[in-house]
């Protein structure tokens, strides 16, 4: 038994299961957001990391379909693609928001629910996109 295993493409050194740590340490602090933003309450601390976060998971999905250092890539597909896609958005939304959100409440609302709209599918779509990588059965 090899003294690492790591969850991967066949003919790949490129593990996917840390990857797919980032995508939902991002959602899962996205929702502690939601539940502070309900509540009234203000976290730049957590805030940054939340924006950290999501654009190293941004940043490590494009290198996995665009190609690492080592020229490891992994195919992208569609999901892959729409995964990176979304992403994007969700980010361009998520820093537009203190922005066009001091006009009004309604905007920021709106905004809100848009950057976590895409941001929830990017995630969806990133997990399809690895669950179709890897080979499934024995």
């Amino acid at each position: 038994m090899p003294a690492q295993m790591s969850i991967g493409i066949p003919g790949s050194h490129m593990p996917i299961f840390p990857f797919m740590i980032l995508p939902l340490a991002v959602l899962a602090v996205g929702l502690v957001l939601v539940v502070y933003y309900l509540r009234g309450i203000r976290k730049p601390i957590v805030i940054g990391l939340h924006v950290l976060l999501g654009f190293g998971a941004l940043e490590f999905l494009v290198m996995l379909l665009k190609g690492t250092p080592n020229g490891d890539s992994l195919p992208a597909g569609d999901f892959g693609n729409v995964s990176a896609g979304f992403f994007a958005l969700a980010g361009f939304i998520g820093l537009l928001t203190p922005i066009l959100g001091r006009r009004s409440h309604k905007t920021a609302l709106a905004l809100l629910w848009a950057h976590g709209s895409a941001g929830f599918a990017g995630v969806v779509f990133c997990i399809a996109w690895v669950s179709s990588l890897t080979p499934m059965g024995p």
